[in-house]
């Protein structure tokens, strides 16, 4: 299995930036996906999730109203649209999948499988 994230890079506060990331090996139908983010000297982040048939999306309060997490299943992709950036969204972040519904989807636990992470830097 492979999550193969991209599209971070450096954008200046109030800016948008669209995060991508590809699946593969595994039945992305049957997955919720989920994007997660990690600060420098800080724990890893739930940022949002999107449910199986696209049914349900959950966001942490710190990105509701900003982000918007969607998925392709035919073509086995995730994105995340950051809109009206800030510096404190500064961090790698991370694409992940759970089997089925994961108990609590904003911890890292639940989670099968992990991309490699991107970099997203917002300038101040």
């Amino acid at each position: 299995v492979q999550l193969q994230a991209s599209g971070g890079g450096l954008v200046q506060a109030g800016g948008s930036l669209r995060l991508s990331c590809e699946a593969s090996g595994l039945t992305f139908s049957a997955y919720t996906m989920a994007w997660f983010r990690q600060a420098p000297a800080k724990e890893r982040e739930f940022v949002a999730a999107v449910g199986i048939g696209s049914g349900w999306k959950r966001y942490a309060d710190s990105v509701k109203a900003r982000f918007t997490i969607s998925r392709d299943n035919p073509k086995n992709m995730i994105y995340l649209q950051m809109n009206m950036s800030k510096p404190e969204d500064t961090a790698v972040y991370y694409c992940a999948a759970a089997k089925g519904f994961p108990s609590i989807m904003t911890m890292v636990a639940p989670y099968d499988y992990w991309g490699q992470g991107t970099l997203v830097t917002v300038s101040s």
